[in-house]
């Protein structure tokens, strides 16, 4: 094809905090991005970094109509730069990991029938929801829910060794036992419920679309290594009735769910023949954007979460009870292993700004002065109740001594100057300490570690990650989730063409994907012998942190 015929691919991923879009080219090159912002962008919602807190105690959510009104702006933004968009000829990407939506029983025919003359808002909301506000991953509200959903199969291990996660507030089993208890007639009204990935394509293709074995993970409905729902916790979370709205089995990534409706040819110039992938979560996107075999990703945004593809298991150990084990979106020859921590970015933020006159360049400046190991400072930041360890929340500050033990101290204690280097030592310790419980033995050797997230642009955080794992640092020219989203299009378009076959390997064999990334750091061997010294005294630091926060 000419440069001007050939095909692009699009990929969306609907985050907490707004909605982006790339577009790429048959070889992998970025050619054109989008975003909004919901904050800035649609601020009539009231949203605060994306989201909503209240009205119960943990409860946050997101308007299911905000995200339609970010679409519909989305595209108008796209369309205004000149972007043929009747090359687009493959749509998938990612969404929020653990959000829900509930559809009413008008949604199929809403869908269906979109005029092209109005937009997505207009047309589907409220009616096509029973809940205006879909549950999203930051929500702490369903603790009780979580233990009866342990306790109805024998507890957490059993869970996750169904499942490949003991029970998470955030998870869309529990936070659908709580949605069929508060709100019962809701959920008897709800016909579908959709993740936050399989919400998206539903638009695309008129019809509510299934949801992805990756993202399905995250649900605690899924047996982790059949790939099918679980009817036992089915049964549990929403009833017998749970397995028609959620629809079929979950679907793996480079298959074709089907073509774009008419009203994305009819309203945008979408090609009637743009075929549209299953969505994942944003966390297996990124994996599908940035990693190769023997690659951790370290994902430095709202959240904080460490990734590793690791090889198939035939099973889900104890040490996934504290971790997660997910289906991987591309292949069933691989798992994905996943630490994710609620208090990230928010956390370092909140002591730039106490500590730093919210100035990164303050902040950066009170590291470089610190010595690594922060002379025996260690400090533990949760502003918000934390995933690992489960529910902390608070400051904590300890010293070490030079024998190892560790001691508690007051705040009052810590100088104003230790506090940044503290953060990014304790949230990088905290993943060091579990690498290896998570790493199967039959895993390659870790040689690099892959940053993403807006913390990733920064040289002195950069540089602290390189020293505490112990590896070199690199960041990639394409960022993210979105680039994943787009790739999964990208992938399930070029299988189509060869008859359903190929690997998503052999796809991107001649992308030149080491060129897209630059080591922006290497470890210091003094610096790294230091954290290495440290990793028992973070562990007790911790353990000591869990029993405060009991008393």
């Amino acid at each position: 094809m000419s440069t001007l015929q050939s095909p692009l691919f699009l990929g969306l991923d609907l985050s907490t905090q707004g909605l982006k879009a790339v577009l790429i080219t048959e070889d992998s090159q970025l050619v054109h991005e989008a975003s909004v912002r919901f904050d800035n962008d649609l601020p009539q919602y009231g949203t605060v970094n994306g989201a909503i807190r209240g009205p119960g105690e943990g409860e946050v959510t997101s308007p299911v109509k905000m995200w339609l009104d970010a679409v519909d702006l989305l595209m108008e933004r796209i369309k205004a730069t000149g972007v043929q968009l009747n090359r687009i000829l493959g749509v998938s990407g990612d969404g929020q990991q653990h959000g829900s939506v509930f559809w009413s029983s008008d949604a199929e025919k809403l869908l269906s029938t979109l005029s092209p003359e109005q937009g997505l808002a207009d047309q589907l909301a409220p009616a096509a929801f029973t809940l205006p506000n879909a549950p999203i991953w930051q929500d702490s509200s369903t603790t009780r829910e979580c233990r009866e959903l342990e306790e109805a199969v024998g507890g957490p291990q059993a869970l996750a060794d169904i499942t490949g996660s003991r029970a998470y507030e955030r998870f869309t089993g529990t936070q659908i036992r709580k949605i069929k208890r508060v709100n019962p007639e809701a959920y008897a009204a709800t016909s579908r419920i959709s993740l936050v990935s399989s919400f998206i394509p539903s638009l695309f293709l008129g019809s509510i679309a299934p949801i992805e074995i990756s993202d399905a993970s995250g649900m605690n409905l899924m047996n982790v290594l059949t790939y099918k729902w679980d009817q036992q916790l089915l049964d549990v979370a929403g009833g017998p009735e749970l397995r028609s709205k959620l629809g079929p089995e979950p679907v793996a990534g480079g298959v074709i769910l089907g073509k774009v409706s008419d009203w994305w040819v009819k309203r945008w110039g979408f090609n009637p023949d743009c075929i549209v992938a299953p969505f994942t979560g944003d966390n297996p996107a990124t994996v599908v954007a940035l990693s190769s075999p023997g690659d951790a990703i370290l994902s430095l945004g709202t959240s904080t979460t460490f990734l590793l593809s690791i090889p198939p298991t035939s099973s889900a150990p104890a040490r996934f009870t504290s971790s997660h084990l997910l289906a991987h979106p591309t292949t069933y020859d691989a798992h994905i292993a996943m630490l994710c921590y609620k208090n990230g970015a928010l956390a370092r933020e909140q002591v730039r700004n106490k500590h730093a006159n919210e100035d990164w360049s303050k902040f950066n400046e009170l590291v470089q002065q610190t010595p690594p190991g922060n002379n025996g400072i260690l400090g533990y930041y949760f502003p918000l109740p934390e995933i690992i360890p489960p529910n902390v929340v608070g400051n904590f500050y300890f010293t070490t001594s030079e024998s190892g033990s560790v001691t508690a101290v007051p705040e009052s204690s810590i100088p104003a100057s230790a506090h940044p280097r503290a953060i990014l030592e304790s949230q990088f310790l905290s993943i060091r300490s579990r690498i290896q419980a998570i790493l199967p033995s039959n895993s390659p050797p870790l040689q690099r570690v892959v940053l993403s997230g807006g913390s990733s642009a920064n040289p002195t955080i950069r540089q602290l990650a390189a020293d505490v794992f112990g590896m070199r640092v690199f960041v990639a020219g394409q960022e993210g989730a979105a680039e994943g989203g787009a790739q999964l299009a990208r992938f399930a378009w070029w299988k189509g063409q060869n008859g359903g076959r190929g690997t998503f390997e052999e796809m991107r064999a001649f992308d030149g994907e080491e060129e897209r990334m630059k080591c922006v750091a290497e470890p210091k061997e003094e610096n790294v012998r230091v954290y290495k010294g440290l990793v028992e005294a973070y562990r007790e630091g911790e353990a000591k942190v869990v029993e405060l926060c009991k008393a």
